[in-house]
């Protein structure tokens, strides 16, 4: 099958799924092809899927990330002991585990094209993503707290594992307690990692999107917690902190002294 009819297919088997969506119109055009499969899968509730099914996704998946380019850790240079900065999508980095700012629910983001990490991964990961986490939730039977993390597998992603935590909702003044939770985030990624031997993570900027942590202060956070955990434990995990924003990339060279 060519890249096309793998869309083409995907896109009919999921409207199939659901009444609702039956009369959706699919675009001539790559790019509507591609936004109706994203929006569609972003939609999808966690349910069991066929064996073809989930080989034509992978199949469309592993050349979609191919066509995204991929960035291996090995062809970044360290800033630090064990500690890398880079900025592109987390989606094509290719290392033992990736950071993925979650919801409560932990299911993913639900809004179609949505541009949050958390919708970019689970778009990218496949729908056996959302489906794993349901189970984790089920089995867990109880809303994740924030600050803690859990592991899943990245299916169709460059990396290994995906790490999935909830970061604080910073409203207002910011608070010690805001600042202990996003601690905690960074806290339980590494220690969830090293039980597992990812071997490598990378941090996105946990809680400075749309959980309206300050940025600078989240970047603080986020080095002082990797950089006092790997003295205090020996630990040889290397970290990558991930950015996108030129801002970002700005404070975290500032911070990093590179």
């Amino acid at each position: 099958m060519t890249q096309e009819e793998r869309r083409l297919f995907l896109i009919e088997a999921l409207k199939s799924e659901n009444p609702g969506y039956r009369d959706i119109r699919v675009p001539g055009d790559e790019t509507g092809q591609k936004n109706v499969l994203r929006s569609l899968m972003n939609v999808r509730m966690p349910a069991p899927v066929s064996e073809e099914f989930l080989r034509v996704q992978d199949d469309y998946l592993a050349q979609a990330v191919l066509e995204k380019g991929i960035t291996k850790l090995s062809e970044l240079s360290p800033v630090g002991d064990d500690i890398f900065l880079w900025q592109g999508d987390i989606t094509t980095l290719g290392c033992g585990a990736i950071v993925n700012a979650a919801n409560s629910q932990l299911l993913g983001c639900f809004r179609p094209l949505h541009n949050c990490i958390d919708n970019c991964i689970h778009t990218y990961s496949g729908i056996q993503l959302r489906n794993k986490c349901s189970e984790i939730m089920s089995r867990q039977g109880f809303e994740e707290p924030t600050g803690r993390a859990k592991i899943t597998p990245a299916y169709n992603l460059p990396c290994k594992y995906i790490l999935h935590t909830v970061g604080p909702i910073a409203s207002g003044k910011l608070t010690s307690r805001d600042c202990e939770l996003l601690r905690s985030c960074y806290l339980s990624c590494l220690r969830l990692g090293g039980e597992y031997n990812v071997g490598s993570i990378a941090f996105c900027c946990i809680s400075t999107g749309v959980f309206g942590f300050p940025q600078r202060e989240a970047a603080e956070i986020a080095v002082n917690t990797v950089r006092t955990y790997k003295k205090e434990t020996g630990s040889d995990i290397k970290v990558i902190f991930n950015v996108f924003r030129d801002d970002d990339l700005m404070i975290y060279r500032n911070l990093l002294n590179c």
